[in-house]
């Protein structure tokens, strides 16, 4: 893996989003929690239209905690997967309640420690929502891209983080993931990625692209 390629990938990625942002609605760390908690296996677009009815009748983790199982899967049914992330998500209440004064805590293995929260939703709570490159999240656009353009060959996505990590500088990790996941979306399909108007075309390897 070249690191010459992942500098170009970064600059480029930078031109064409400059302004690349976080598609999850949210005001404040614990919101952005709920969200990418219930954003596994589901869109953000359809994220957030459950999410405001779910902070407006369980405002902050203490009221969430509080929540009976079943009102909370009813309101969250369209996500996918609602009964586990109900559950995760209730647990993960009462433990941000209980054990973290009701803030949501800034360290990576205590954010991964919480139900229903992998490294990935970890990176992205720490990144967005308090600007700690804590490691490049790895979703399934940056997993695809990434062994598309030839950055990484690995299939597990935390491996596919540390070679993202060890030629992306630390400054670049949350901008990064952000753009290449706007890139997966926009322009690089899986299926039917758009090579005539993408700006990676030059020094992308194209790997599995006919």
């Amino acid at each position: 893996m070249s690191a010459e390629l992942a500098r170009v990938v970064v600059s480029k990625l930078a031109e064409a989003y400059p302004a690349a942002v976080c598609e999850l609605d949210y005001r404040n760390p614990w919101e952005l929690l709920v969200a990418t908690v219930l954003s596994a296996q589901c869109t953000d677009e359809r994220v957030n239209r459950v999410t405001p009815e779910v902070l407006a009748r369980w405002p902050g983790p203490a009221e969430l905690a509080r929540a009976a199982q079943g009102e909370l899967e009813d309101v969250i049914r369209s996500v996918g997967l609602h009964r586990s992330k109900a559950r995760n998500l209730r647990e993960t209440a009462r433990r941000v309640a209980e054990d973290h004064d009701g803030e949501v805590p800034r360290d990576l293995d205590t954010l991964v420690a919480l139900p229903g929260v992998g490294r990935k939703t970890a990176k992205v709570v720490l990144g967005e929502a308090f600007g700690i490159a804590a490691g490049i999240a790895v979703d399934t656009h940056v997993k695809r891209l990434a062994r598309r353009i030839g950055l990484s060959t690995a299939t597990d996505p935390e491996r596919v983080a540390g070679d993202l990590e060890a030629v992306i500088r630390r400054e670049h990790w949350v901008d990064f993931s952000k753009r290449l996941i706007l890139h997966g979306r926009r322009v690089c399909s899986p299926r039917r990625p758009a090579c005539e108007t993408c700006v990676l075309v030059p020094f992308c390897e194209r790997i599995g692209v006919d």
